[in-house]
């Protein structure tokens, strides 16, 4: 059943979550309403295109239901938000809902008592727009005054952006990006492009000192080419709105849905051209124009035009590997996906360079062949096993319960089996050249593909491994752990513990490992001063490659994890999850947005508290919510982080 469901999401996600390549889109603007004695209506207006429509608010809403927030300390709303009609019902098959939906014209009004004479709202709506075969995710931002009797203003689409933070580790981000970038050499849409680049520097040899300068300038603009789009991004969305701004784009792009169903829809259609279902070019007149600047510019301009024909030549083999750099990058810092894309384009451009500096390198390297589309398969097989992370991201952020820790190992034990079945030649592809024998080397790698599967299998009954723990769900999500029995869920928005009472939101986040806390910091801090010891906060996420390595290399460690069951009062703050809480609980932000779902809330209080916007994030604090020490990071070094707990244990006493 439950990989139905995961074909089932995969197929919708197909056809629903491209975007829409259009100008106009729906349309939305605000009136105001004077009721008398200061109070008025504010009504939101949207038209929807003819064949489109967006979905209603509230549970009828599904997964993107529209959403309006108004902002203002001026005014305090009085009521829901109420549609002026009813919207289309209908019980949606792929989700198993009922749903409801609007065409055409409606208006949502809310009403409001003013505070203060001329009072400026600020109106957010956030809203998914559909046709018969794609979505598109929208958000607009109005403004109405309370002292005109009519105040309206008009919004275009624009891109939603969520507030949620993932973790990354600077040094470990580069280096992976590093790895990969020598890995794409080795792609059969890369590896040919050597020959041409040694043909090209050797026509102008004849200086040695200019040849030099023209090589090292080759590697320049290769990595230019790679890295300046990225930075230019970053750095006018820095400008124009601040490194808040700059952290949403990339958060949004690391937990939100629609990019993760896209980036794993993607790696998908990328793993299928590589096994040689298709071919994925870039359109042959704009490489074809690049190639031919390379023989009319004299000097640099044709060493720039080499280096932009071997990026677009290169794309089909790279496309992907750019986009897991970028994509795991953006899990850190704002400023580590241009780092990340200079180290993988550095490591990219190095053997280039060298061939044009040493010519006579090209006599020593192996020549073009049948082992390009074997690297180029082989990838093909990786391409499925990290496409899966991108849809578990989705998974887990917003609770679908699709992709449990069970069927992804079960995935990828398949995945990898075939590939060892691959290198023994006893699989074949479209583009394969005939495998008269195994080499020593096919044989080495097929060993160590089926060790890997080997260890993966107790994976399915609850054996953690721990070496694969960033890129797997977590061990909760699994039914089935041997001596443990399964986990059963309720549908209250708390949950009851052994030891901790009620615990608020308890009834779909869990900590790993068996332990047992809180994930609101006002129940923590209430409990811990109940029983007189510190709070061990913890600033994660459902996404956190890094936090999931922690947990299962750091925490599993026996003396941390008797100190965190005995010594502390353990609250984790996930802040990329996508409930939303109770009303009661949202939060006004200072830029007076409200802040409804709790990943948004606690990305906010992390930010602000503590200027945390990395995750894994550890803080230790007294009952009082004082910190006690410093903070502490991704750090896989057992001893250090015992001597941290024991640092905060200390202060507190």
């Amino acid at each position: 059943m439950k990989f139905l469901r995961i074909l089932l999401v995969g197929v919708f996600a197909l056809f629903s979550t491209t975007l829409l390549a259009q100008q106009t889109g729906t349309q939305w603007s605000a009136e105001v309403e004077n009721l008398g004695e200061g109070y008025y209506n504010i009504n939101v207006t949207a038209q929807v295109p003819e064949g489109l429509h967006i979905y209603a608010m509230g549970e009828l809403g599904g997964y993107n239901p529209t959403t309006i927030t108004f902002s203002s300390e001026n005014i305090a709303l009085e009521g829901e938000t109420v549609p002026s009609r009813e919207p289309h019902k209908y019980f949606d098959d792929i989700f198993m809902i009922d749903m409801g939906d609007y065409e055409g014209t409606v208006t949502f009004s809310q009403k409001v008592a003013a505070h203060k004479k001329n009072a400026k709202v600020a109106v957010t709506i956030e809203w998914q727009e559909c046709s018969d075969e794609n979505c598109f995710m929208g958000e607009a931002e109005l403004e109405v005054k309370l002292g005109k009797e009519v105040a309206a203003n008009e919004a275009a689409v624009a891109p939603a952006n969520e507030d949620s933070a993932a973790g990354g580790n600077f040094w470990a981000t580069i280096i992976e990006a590093i790895l990969w970038g020598f890995a794409a050499l080795l792609t059969p849409c890369v590896f040919p492009m050597v020959p041409m680049t040694v043909s090209f520097f050797m026509k102008g040899s004849g200086n040695k000192a200019k040849a030099k300068f023209r090589a090292i300038m080759y590697g320049v603009f290769i990595v230019a080419l790679y890295t300046l789009p990225i930075a230019a991004l970053i750095i006018i969305t820095r400008v124009v709105g601040g490194d808040a701004v700059t952290a949403d784009i990339f958060n949004w792009l690391a937990t939100h849905w629609l990019p993760n169903i896209v980036f794993f829809i993607v790696f998908m259609i990328f793993a299928a051209s590589f096994f040689g279902a298709f071919e994925i070019v870039l359109p042959s007149k704009l490489v074809n124009k690049s190639d031919e600047n390379v023989d009319k510019k004299k000097g640099l301009g044709g060493v720039f035009f080499l280096a932009l024909t071997l990026v677009l030549v290169s794309f089909s083999c790279t496309g992907p590997i750019v986009g897991s750099v970028l994509i795991k990058a953006t899990q850190g810092e704002v400023l580590t996906p241009i780092f990340a894309m200079m180290a993988f384009s550095l490591a990219f451009s190095i053997p280039f360079v060298l061939c044009a500096l040493f010519p006579g390198l090209l006599n020593k390297m192996p020549k073009s062949g049948g082992w390009l589309n074997s690297v180029k398969v082989v990838l093909g097989f990786v391409e499925v096993a990290l496409g899966l992370k991108f849809l578990s991201t989705a998974d887990q952020v917003y609770h679908w319960g699709l992709l449990d820790r069970e069927i992804y190992l079960a995935i990828w034990i398949v995945c990898f089996t075939l590939l060892g079945f691959y290198l023994l030649g006893k699989l074949k592809f479209k583009h394969d050249s005939e495998v008269k024998y195994v080499s020593t080397f096919r044989l080495f790698a097929a060993i160590g593909v089926f060790a890997f599967v080997v260890y993966m299998i107790p994976g399915m009954w609850g054996a953690p491994l721990s070496g694969l723990s960033g890129y797997l769900p977590p061990l909760q999500s699994q039914e089935f752990v041997i001596g443990s029995g399964s986990t059963t869920s309720t549908t209250s928005t708390t949950t009851e513990s052994s030891d901790l009472g009620t615990v608020k939101y308890g009834d779909f986040l869990e900590l790993p490992l068996g332990l047992e806390g809180f994930f609101d910091l006002e129940e923590a801090k209430a409990y811990a001063a109940k029983v007189g010891k510190p709070i061990f906060l913890d600033f994660t996420g459902h996404g956190c490659v890094n936090c999931r390595e922690m947990e299962a290399r750091v925490w599993s460690d026996p003396t941390v994890k008797a100190k965190l069951e005995n010594d502390f009062v353990i609250c984790a703050l996930y802040v990329d999850d996508k409930k939303q809480v109770a009303k009661e609980d949202w939060v006004t932000a200072a830029n007076g947005k409200v802040l409804k779902t709790l990943g948004k809330i606690n990305s906010a209080f992390a930010l602000e508290q503590f200027g945390a916007n990395a995750q894994p994030h550890y803080v230790i604090l007294d009952a009082e919510g004082q910190q006690l020490g410093d903070a502490r990071g991704y750090n896989l070094d057992v001893a250090e982080f015992v001597k941290w707990m024991d640092n905060g244990l200390a202060l507190h006493k």
